[in-house]
Formats: structure tokens, sequence, C-alpha cells
């Protein structure tokens, strides 16, 4: 497969990968089951003889069994393969074009809802879209704020049973770390519920038919978009990095 670019943009190369990695376990299935059969089943109608008939009907089950291992085992490599470009996606931010690559994420109602209105109203179904990706990414923004507010909290318990005079310092700085993720936390939940409630005024106008202007207007009336938030969640995640290889030197030097 073509290695995966790195960037937070969706590229031909993936795209490429993702028809190659689609199309690999059904047809690893197909010509593995049937390759081995068909040529010993050429085989005995040139030479002839019962036991390569024999041979060639035997090889069948072993050749399913054989192909359905390699199947199973090239949807777990895509899946890993999958995950691995959904995380690169998402860190510059989800857009509306990537948003198909982000489905397991999405809910019942929003993949039939997306569905509908790509179907009768393809200018809702963009709105919706774009929506979509802002829920995305304020679900990523709260999810990632309340794991590293995990890390920062174990941190601080460690931190109490140090007995330094730059604990204190220390502390300082965890307890600040804390409340910004406190802060991250609750802005990606806002953020979210904003997005959610656009999500639905979106799929009512859907149901009564109303025209894209109308849609338009009313979408207005809520903040627009908070496109900062995947910027200000990878400058975030850069500091805590810094953060926390500060933390790990000090750990170090108070470390007898």
């Amino acid at each position: 497969m073509e290695p995966i670019e790195q960037t937070g943009k969706l590229t031909q190369a993936d795209r490429r990968a993702e028809r190659m990695w689609n199309a690999a376990p059904w047809l690893a299935l197909m010509f593995i089951t049937l390759v081995p059969p068909v040529v010993l089943s050429l085989i005995a109608l040139l030479i002839g003889g019962a036991p390569l008939w024999l041979l060639a009907i035997a090889s069948l089950p072993v050749s399913f069994l054989i192909a359905v291992i390699v199947a199973v085992t090239l949807l777990f490599f895509r899946r890993n393969w999958a995950n691995t470009v959904r995380e690169r996606l998402a860190s510059d931010g989800i857009t509306a074009d990537e948003v198909d690559w982000f489905r397991s994420e999405l809910t019942k109602n929003e993949k039939r809802a997306l569905k509908l209105m790509e179907q009768q109203q393809p200018l809702l179904a963009d709105a919706y879209r774009e929506t979509i990706a802002l829920r995305l990414n304020a679900t990523r923004l709260a999810s990632n704020a309340r794991r590293e507010l995990l890390l920062v909290e174990r941190r601080i318990s460690r931190a109490r049973y140090l007995n330094s005079p730059d604990t204190k310092v220390l502390m300082e700085e965890l307890d600040r770390d804390r409340a910004r993720l406190e802060q991250l936390k609750q802005e990606g939940s806002a953020r979210r519920a904003e997005a959610e409630a656009r999500l639905q005024m979106i799929e009512a106008a859907a149901s009564r038919g109303a025209s894209w202007d109308e849609t338009n207007f009313m979408l207005q009336r809520l903040d627009e978009g908070r496109k900062n938030i995947p910027l200000g969640l990878e400058n975030e995640r850069a500091r805590q990095q810094l953060r926390e290889d500060t933390q790990r030197e000090l750990r170090n030097e108070l470390t007898p």
C-alpha cells in the first residue's frame, strides 16, 4: 500500500489507498478460494486421474479457510490504517469534506439525516456536513481535554508525595495546567452543544422543506462555526507537551 503523507489534509494518495484497502480483503477472499481448486481442476482435466480430481475438490474448503484468515487480517490492518488517517486528519481540524472518514463517530440519526438530505436537499446536506464537522471537532476537544485532565490529576497526586523545595513550583504549574484543561473541557462541551443545536435546526428545516435562504438565516442566528477550535487545540497540545517535558525534567532532578 502507498505510504501515508504526513499532512493534515486528505490527499489523492489517501483516496487511492482507501480504494485499495477496501478492495483487498474481498479480492483476497475470492482469489485464494478459487485459484488453487481451479488450477488443480485444469491439471486434472489435462492429465486425467481420479486422485487429481479428488485433490481439487478437497482443496476448496482448505483454500476457503485460508482466504478467510487472510481477509480478516487485511480487514484488521485496514481498520488500523483508517484510524491513523483519521487521527492525522483531525490533527488540524475535521472539515466537511472529511466527514465521511469519521462516519463511525456519527450517531445513527446523523447518518440517516445526512443520507436523506444528500438525496433530496443537497444545499442543506452541505450545511449539515459542515455542522457535523464542527460537532466532531468540539467532541474531540472535550475528550482530549478530559483525558489530559486525568493525567494532570495523577501528576498532582504523585507530586504531593515529593519532599523538596521545588515541589511548590511544580504544584503551582500543575494547578495552572488543570485550570486550563478544565476551561478547554467546558469550552468543548459548550461548542458541541451549539453544534448539536445547529444540527437540529437543519433537520427541522429539512423535514418541513424550508428553502436554503430561510435555513441560512436561521443558522446565522447562532454563533458561526467556531473555526478556531482545531488551531486552539493544537496550540494547547504543543504547550501541554512543553509543560510535560519540563515537569519530567523536574521529576528527574528531584528523584534521588
